[in-house]
């Protein structure tokens, strides 16, 4: 793997874990110029949006040379 791959590797799992910890928490997304009526999700669609996201820190973390990250757990 070329050695310019892992910093844009780290960046997409530091943005995956992002998005993941606010998917959780179930932040609404305010702040960002939306308004609460807009930001009412189905909670199906909120697992789904989860599930991706963790199927994609996996991804990342499957072809990240770095083998001292703790697990997804």
């Amino acid at each position: 793997m070329p050695t310019d791959e892992s910093p844009l590797l780290h960046r997409l799992e530091v943005e995956i874990e992002a998005e993941l910890r606010a998917a959780e928490s179930g932040e609404s997304g305010e702040g960002l110029g939306t308004s609460s009526a807009e930001c009412l999700f189905d909670p199906t669609d909120v697992q789904r949006e989860e599930v991706g996201l963790r199927s994609l820190l996996g991804a990342v973390a499957a072809v990240e040379p770095d083998s001292s990250r703790p697990d997804l757990g």
